[in-house]
């Protein structure tokens, strides 16, 4: 499973990265909160740990914008503030639980094991879009009783568009979230792998349609 950690103290987000890396899970860090919920937005996590004070956007801001926006990714907060109006807050923003600084690895551990057992048992293993599935365990790409697979970074841009039905992914959401900080990854790679993925749609015969919206990006749309 994929969790996203929103945190401004560095050292501490890298901190929690690596505790929960320890205990399997693959971690991503966003240092402030107008980051963290371009990242949340993305479809890429199974969950977030979000911290209430950050730069940009504060955590009870980002879980509002998420709910109103139906997404349903589980959110732990993770605060200094002990105060009980606080953790209110929090959960009635549609934070899924509630977790104070400092805190010990392993409570961290139990709190992320739980945040995501729940998540599994009201989220399917597929993602949907018009008359396209998405398999999240095998990649693969289907279309009634066709199919085919997609490789990880194919997989990947397509679950970003799929998860953001009717939105439009720029190129630079694009490239951040599938290839991070790679120096050699430019523009060029989004538009081929768009490319590739047209293909493979119309291998499969679906009514969707990856569309470029120049100087903007990318949209998925269901084609009569």
């Amino acid at each position: 499973m994929n969790i996203l950690v929103v945190e401004d103290e560095r050292n501490l987000a890298d901190a929690i990265c690596h505790i929960l890396e320890e205990d399997g899970y693959k971690t991503e860090a966003a240092y402030d909160g107008t980051t963290g919920l371009a990242y949340a937005e993305s479809g890429l996590y199974d969950a977030v740990i979000l911290d209430v004070m950050l730069p940009g956007m504060d955590g009870f801001e980002i879980v509002r914008k998420l709910r109103k926006d139906s997404h349903d990714l589980p959110v732990m907060m993770l605060t200094a503030k002990t105060s009980t109006a606080d953790k209110v807050t929090g959960l009635d923003c549609g934070a899924d639980d509630y977790m104070t600084k400092p805190f010990e690895s392993e409570e961290l551990k139990a709190r992320v094991r739980a945040l995501t057992r729940r998540k599994g048992e009201v989220m399917l293993d597929e993602v949907t879009f018009g008359d396209l599935k998405l398999d999240l365990n095998t990649h693969d790409l289907s279309c009634g009783e066709r199919h085919v697979h997609l490789s990880q970074k194919e997989f990947e841009v397509m679950r970003m568009l799929m998860s953001s039905p009717g939105r439009i992914v720029s190129k630079q959401d694009l490239l951040t979230r599938v290839w991070g900080t790679d120096g050699e990854v430019n523009e060029n790679s989004a538009e081929a792998y768009a490319s590739f993925l047209r293909k493979k749609i119309n291998h499969v015969k679906s009514k969707v349609e990856i569309t470029t919206l120049r100087m903007l990006g990318y949209r998925l749309e269901q084609m009569d």
